[in-house]
């Protein structure tokens, strides 16, 4: 409780919230060292480590393990041994489904752009930007389920309770926008994946920096209206006295990080009510832009609006953005003949117009963009049923040991290929890329350093990159 006399004192206006924004944002204010307290949590722009070419990146999660040697990693054995029994060792994550029989790719490859590059004829608008991109064929992470290689790509580790990319790029270099999100994560309205939200966790660093959910229907961002009792003129005021009790409770409690934190968000979400409306409203898009983001088609508008939002938060100086696809959509155990075809359908318009679009408009030099899941899948069927074999009904398990991913932009190298996995698709035999050496690779690109991007945790110094023997992957750096 205060008293009368304080209350009528203290200065509750929003031009002092505002003017001590202004001073913060510009280095005017006195430092927390000459103040005697510790370094505050907001999303202020900060510098890198080094030069970055990166600001910006766009993570488009196909959860549920593409297909890879369906895809984009031919193999000329699997021709030679289909239908037979495989001539080695396999790593399967479901032993009671599991066969020894080799399954060829069910659709063409063809050779697209001038690097030449083999891809299967169910993406045919990743095949129009070959050039555009660096296709990966040797990633791992050698941990073979779901949640454990989720984990992995996203946090580093094969287990929960840690902070996500996202949430480590934010950290390390706030946000270049004061009215939207550092991070966002654009759901697929069939529901969230695998983990759920532990897809976009903050883990243990401050809340500001978790991901900050869009979805895929109205309400997009829920509580961002007020009600109807504090809209206009109430909600002003009730805003500036709350945002004085905040100010008054953080002068009595210097040095708690975790309160900053908690300040800063919800003052961001007021100012969020006003850009969020403006940067989610796709009706001053052109019609041109919408038909390339497939938006004119029901097999691609839901996926295609989601990568047209994901330019729209970039430009507007949002950092990170993770569109997911549902829960499952490419886990092809059984019936891969007719559900791998409608998974890529639903993506590659999508894809492949956000890496045009952010071309056209100078941005993609600055912003990654990424596709890809946590695994790829094996060589041989699985749930074959005995008897003669239905390539209708059948699938492939997991194979986190050997996948691939495409990545183009923010300095990745154009029309390039990277590495390579062994005869039959299984296992990343040369030029190996881990899940946490794609991690230095990405900080690298933004100008972090993996071993100095640390968060101090039970005084321990916390990172990303645990692994001492991650590697930033040079050979892709354009």
């Amino acid at each position: 409780m205060i008293s009368r006399r304080h209350f009528l004192s203290a200065n509750y206006g929003l031009g002092s919230i505002a003017l001590a924004t202004l001073l913060n944002e510009q280095g005017l204010l006195a430092s927390p060292a000459r103040l005697g307290q510790a370094s505050s949590h907001d999303m202020t722009p900060k510098p890198a480590h080094g030069f970055g070419k990166a600001k910006a990146m766009i993570s488009l999660f196909m959860q549920g393990g593409p297909s890879h040697i369906d895809l984009f990693d031919p193999k000329p054995a699997l021709y030679k041994y289909d239908g037979k029994d495989f001539p080695g060792e396999v790593k399967y994550d479901d032993a009671a489904g599991a066969s020894r029989e080799v399954m060829a790719p069910l659709w063409k490859y063809a050779k697209h752009g001038r690097c030449g590059m083999d891809i299967s004829e169910l993406l045919p608008g990743l095949a129009s930007i070959a050039d555009e991109v660096t296709l990966i064929r040797s990633m791992r992470t050698g941990v073979n389920n779901h949640g454990q290689s989720i984990y992995a790509l996203l946090n580093g580790t094969a287990v929960g309770g840690r902070p996500t990319l996202g949430s480590w790029i934010t950290y390390g270099l706030g946000s270049e926008s004061s009215n939207l999100p550092a991070y966002v994560a654009l759901t697929d309205p069939r529901g969230l994946p695998v983990l759920g939200v532990d897809n976009f966790s903050n883990g243990w660093l401050p809340s500001l920096y978790q991901g900050t959910v869009i979805r895929p229907k109205e309400p997009r961002i829920l509580n961002l209206e007020p009600p109807l009792s504090l809209q206009g003129d109430a909600q002003r005021r009730y805003l500036d006295f709350v945002g004085a009790m905040n100010r008054d409770h953080r002068e009595q409690r210097p040095g708690e990080s975790d309160l900053d934190a908690r300040i800063q968000s919800f003052e961001l979400a007021a100012r969020m009510q006003t850009a969020a409306k403006e940067a989610l409203d796709l009706s001053g898009e052109s019609e041109s832009t919408k038909k390339l983001y497939g938006l004119d088609r029901k097999e691609t508008a839901e996926f295609g609006a989601r990568c047209l939002l994901a330019r729209r938060l970039v430009e507007r100086g949002v950092r990170f953005v993770n569109l997911f696809t549902g829960n499952q959509t490419w886990d092809h155990h059984g019936a891969i003949a007719s559900g791998l075809p409608a998974a890529c359908q639903y993506v590659d318009r999508g894809a492949t117009a956000l890496v045009i679009d952010l071309k056209q408009r100078g941005l993609l030099d600055s912003t990654i963009v990424h596709w890809g899941g946590e695994m790829g899948r094996l060589p041989v069927i699985q749930n074959r049923a005995g008897g003669k074999t239905d390539r209708q009904k059948v699938g492939r398990d997991h194979n986190t040991y050997g996948f691939g991913m495409w990545v183009a932009g923010g300095g990745f190298k154009a029309g390039h290929i990277h590495g390579a996995t062994d005869d039959f698709g299984h296992h990343a035999v040369e030029q190996v890329v881990n899940h946490y050496d794609f991690h230095s690779t990405v900080l690298h690109l933004f100008g972090l350093d993996p071993k100095r991007l640390t968060f101090k945790r039970n005084g321990t110094d916390q990172r990303l990159v645990e692994k001492s023997e991650a590697r930033v992957v040079s050979e892709i750096l354009a």
